[in-house]
């Protein structure tokens, strides 16, 4: 007898977490990255010399190479220097969606929603983290949200075709 997960098999839950790897949180750098992370924040010796600027730069190149304890602490430097660009709190809440922090995570979409609203990449980046999480049907909640805001957003439509065939094959 195949265990389930609330109105899910542990099948489907398997399929959706390893379909995953093809899927992306999308980033304003335009890139989404998969792989193996340090579940810690990083120690950025020099912190306080950065600019936002350059802390914005850094923190995607670490994000594009699955380096997310030093993406999220050069986003977070970001947004101390420039609390008014949403840029910084998308790379924040990544970063912490990949290390599995979503308590922060949580925290900085709020900041990020109050900031900027309901956008497509807000709704697509935290459908995204539900699917870390596990938690399929919120997440399929928040890329429709996403899609009806921008219904030609590839990264929408792809994230939500993962939870579409997932879903099919678990039935099948």
């Amino acid at each position: 007898m195949q265990r389930r997960i609330g109105i899910f098999g542990v099948g489907f839950v398997a399929m959706v977490m390893a379909a995953a790897t093809l899927a992306g949180c999308s980033s304003l750098a335009g890139s989404s990255a998969f792989g193996n992370n340090k579940l810690e924040v990083a120690e950025v010796a020099n912190i306080g010399d950065y600019t936002a600027e350059r802390a914005l730069s850094e923190a995607r190149a670490h994000f594009r190479n699955n380096d997310f304890g030093y993406s999220a602490t050069l986003y977070k430097r970001a947004v101390e220097l420039s609390p008014n660009d949403p840029q910084g709190y998308v790379g924040l809440s990544a970063s912490y969606d990949r290390l599995s922090r979503f308590d922060l995570s949580d925290r900085v979409y709020a900041t990020l929603y109050a900031l900027s609203g309901g956008t497509a990449q807000y709704y697509n980046n935290v459908g995204y983290s539900y699917l870390l999480r596990g938690n399929l049907t919120a997440a399929l909640t928040n890329f429709k949200k996403a899609r009806a805001l921008d219904p030609e957003n590839i990264v929408v439509a792809n994230n939500i075709q993962i939870l579409s065939n997932a879903s099919a094959a678990a039935r099948a």
